[in-house]
């Protein structure tokens, strides 16, 4: 059964936006109180959160499906709806979060750090909202937006100081084991070690952790083995270790030869050249292996390596490695740069950014592309001649006729707004009234205007005779 994983690819859905309500106050001897209707609510986001806690990405291997709440629709009497709430999804410390094409969207590091993964949709605005000096009743409401839906990738880094690597059973495992208070699985055959070990050392007033890295063999870094699975836990450590094995049984190997295979699947792998090398001959116990490292050592100390014998079995030499490992430790962190204070950076747009494009595509439909367009798109209930109104308003306003009629977009062109696969697509016809004709102009309401004198009642009911006077007398019956 899976126990670790280190890479899943998750899908989100955020919230959607509550509906705005479309409602009129009554009450007695007040029949049409004015538009009351309240918004809906947001719709919860999807968030990750770094938690010590949480070692694994195991849960969202087994649940990859992660969707938050929706907001709540608006009421009359000026309630709005209860916001969705937000789903907050907690990750080991060193996540990587990626879009499927492999781009880097955010490197989670350090408890509580956070990222929006999905955003959740902003709730329509009620008739009350909607209501102005000349729409002073809108019959209708703006829709919910939906939330962001998408699908991420989360692979995790493990975050250490040190990161032990080398052929298996070359004794990392057993090495940690004795460094600190670490209890992976120990066994005479390769693989033993099927998960990245993470231990913490004390040496003096330094305290570290050591990572144990599993199953680089040649050809690790091309997708051999086990190596490629678990390389990216390197990344992030401060200090490589090469542990070596100077009492295998295999005729073909050597502490040598060892280490530049692993240093080319390190190279092969990339990253990783400016990192401190340490290199450990293991197992100096057994009396051939005291020997072959007594062998090697001038060689590998020749080539600028630091070396050092140890027995992880008969505990010997570990202190000295110990110490050795918090002093490259204290210097890689003190060469660190220093954490400067969070800053805001604001972008603003261009001043001849209209927020939306119109091109023409080859099947003769012009696209109209922009986050304002498309949002008002999605808020807009086309089942409403008055809502379908308001939106032609907000598209005029904002310029969007009058670049379709620069781009030479004639009536009843084709106008698609929104990508290909979400698109409104309609038949365009410039500067039409559309919507609540039976009120005048959109949203215009007479009944909440001031009552006109009654001479000017009594003038328009005599013209209203006179109009159907005339066209009684200019029946002709069957």
């Amino acid at each position: 059964m899976t126990t670790f994983v280190d890479r899943v690819e998750l899908h989100v859905a955020a919230g959607n936006g509550g509906h705005g309500c479309a409602s009129v106050h009554r009450e007695k001897f007040k029949p049409l109180g004015g538009p009351d209707g309240g918004n809906g609510g947001r719709g919860g986001d999807v968030i990750l959160t770094v938690d010590q806690s949480v070692t694994t990405l195991l849960d969202y291997h087994h649940s990859p499906h992660r969707k938050a709440t929706n907001g709540k629709p608006g009421e009359g009497g000026n309630r709005s709806g209860k916001d969705g709430a937000d789903l907050v999804l907690p990750v080991p410390d060193g996540t990587v979060v990626l879009d499927r094409a492999g781009n880097v969207l955010a490197d989670l590091v350090g408890h509580g750090t956070s990222y929006v993964a999905a955003q959740g949709g902003r709730g329509g605005l009620g008739n009350a909202a909607l209501a102005s000096a000349r729409r002073k009743a809108p019959g209708f409401a703006l829709l919910g937006e939906p939330g962001d839906v998408g699908d991420i990738v989360l692979e995790l880094k493990t975050v250490a100081d040190v990161a032990l690597v080398g052929y298996p059973s070359a004794g990392k495992s057993s090495l940690i084991s004795v460094l600190s208070a670490a209890k992976p699985k120990i066994a005479d055959y390769p693989f033993t070690t099927l998960v990245p070990n993470l231990g913490v050392v004390t040496a003096g007033s330094t305290v570290y952790t050591v990572a144990d890295v599993p199953g680089l063999i040649p050809g690790a870094s091309q997708g051999r083995g086990l190596g490629l699975e678990f390389l990216r836990h390197v990344e992030r450590c401060s200090v490589l270790v090469h542990v070596l094995d100077t009492a295998t049984l295999e005729s073909d190997r050597d502490p040598v030869s060892d280490l530049d295979v692993i240093e080319e699947e390190l190279r092969q792998y990339g990253g990783l050249g400016n990192r401190p090398r340490i290199v450990v001959l293991n197992k100096i116990d057994v009396p051939d292996g005291k020997d072959l490292a007594e062998m090697v050592r001038p060689d590998l100390e020749s080539r600028g390596y630091r070396v050092f014998e140890v027995s992880a079995v008969a505990h010997i030499g570990l202190k000295e490695l110990s110490y050795a490992l918090a002093e490259l430790v204290a210097g890689a962190r003190a060469a660190r740069p220093k954490e400067e204070a969070t800053r805001i950076v604001i972008r603003p747009k261009a001043v001849d950014d209209a927020g939306f494009t119109v091109t023409r595509e080859e099947d003769g439909l012009y696209r109209v592309r922009g986050e304002k367009p498309e949002r008002w798109v999605h808020q807009t209930d086309f089942n409403n001649d008055e809502a379908v109104g308001y939106l032609a308003d907000r598209l005029s306003r904002l310029g969007v006729e009058e670049e379709l009629m620069k781009a030479g977009a004639r009536s009843g062109d084709g106008v698609a707004i929104g990508p290909e696969d979400n698109a409104v697509v309609f038949d365009w016809e410039p500067s039409v009234m559309a919507g609540a004709e039976m009120l005048g102009r959109r949203g215009e309401d007479h009944r909440f205007e001031a009552p006109r004198p009654a001479a000017q009642r009594r003038r328009d009911r005599e013209a209203e005779r006179d109009e159907a006077q005339q066209e009684f007398d200019g029946f002709e019956p069957f």
